[in-house]
């Protein structure tokens, strides 16, 4: 993760922050009620269905919107398929082989359409998908902030940057936190997002071989399904105890040296987080509520409002 020190840029993040209230503002929590009304309950059915299909959807939409927002804001641009003038965010080391959901979310645009032509963007659409997916999994509700509109661009170079890799140390990955305005005990509460879905073996191999902040018991348990080499695309929970459900067992995990990730454990690991872990591992209310109020702040990340952008009819492709 390379710091972005230089002058225009941080100049930008002066001008994100003052426009992180007006941004609030455009933003509302009944903006299709009169548009679309039968919008939310739509989406709702949709990612319920497709978690009862598959659990491990639930944590699949919620990491879509997460990987959307912390590139050029919360506008869709992860969707886009690459074409001969763009290339999209898909194939970028965080996503390529990794991501998932698209399905979901071009199922539930495809409703979209058929209720209110042109209404509903696939912005909005990522958000409420992720917010669905982690209350039927158990977690707390917030109130989806919505009228975002859908980019006309991606950027393939700011997803290799922008996003926080599974390999970073505390320092880096809570700076790629900091670099989109998130504090440290929200960057521990987002990260909380790990209470649900799974991981590669390509991502945690190092750790369960190499690491020595890690319970021996669990690793062993793990090198069964990842093998020193080969088995790359096997998968392990991301919460050792309870991941399919959202809850704080992901922090207990990490008190008891059960991190999945390297990014994971740095999280506990003598560091001044530790103490944000301890609680949320021993108050889940605190978690669910700190957790609710982080994703607001995030869903909020530079959206298109107004005339910016445009209602993609297609999320996979510019109109």
């Amino acid at each position: 993760m390379a710091f972005h020190s230089s002058h225009s840029n941080i100049l930008c993040f002066s001008a994100f922050l003052l426009l992180f209230g007006a941004a609030f503002a455009q933003l509302s929590s009944d903006y299709y009620s009169s548009t679309c009304p039968k919008a939310l309950s739509t989406i709702k059915t949709a990612v319920q269905n497709a978690v009862a299909k598959e659990h491990r959807m639930g944590a699949s939409l919620l990491r879509l919107h997460f990987h959307d927002c912390f590139v050029n804001g919360c506008d869709a641009s992860v969707l886009l398929n690459d074409t001969s003038s763009l290339t999209g965010e898909k194939t970028a080391a965080p996503n390529v082989g990794s991501l998932r959901g698209f399905d979901v979310i071009d199922t539930i645009k495809s409703q979209m359409e058929t209720l209110c032509p042109g209404v509903v963007s696939c912005a909005d659409i990522l958000a409420v998908a992720a917010r669905d997916s982690v209350v039927v999994l158990g977690g707390p509700s917030w109130s989806a902030l919505l009228g975002r509109r859908d980019s006309t661009t991606a950027s393939f170079t700011a997803a290799n940057s922008d996003l926080p890799s599974p390999t970073m140390d505390l320092k880096d990955l809570l700076a790629s936190f900091s670099n989109k305005g998130f504090t440290e005990k929200e960057a521990v509460a987002l990260s909380g997002g790990h209470s649900i879905g799974q991981a590669r073996c390509v991502v945690f191999r190092d750790r369960i071989y190499n690491e020595t902040n890690i319970n021996t018991t669990f690793a062993t348990s793990l090198k069964s399904n990842c093998p020193s080499t080969g088995g790359d695309e096997n998968l392990a929970p991301l919460d050792a105890s309870t991941n399919v459900i959202f809850d704080n067992g992901y922090f207990k995990d990490l008190v008891n040296k059960k991190g999945l990730l390297h990014s994971d454990q740095q999280l506990f690991n003598g560091g001044s987080t530790d103490s944000q872990v301890t609680t949320y591992s021993t108050n889940s209310s605190a978690f669910a509520s700190d957790f609710a109020s982080a994703m607001l702040k995030m869903g909020n990340l530079s959206p298109l409002t107004g005339t910016s952008g445009q209602i993609r009819t297609d999320c996979k492709k510019i109109n």
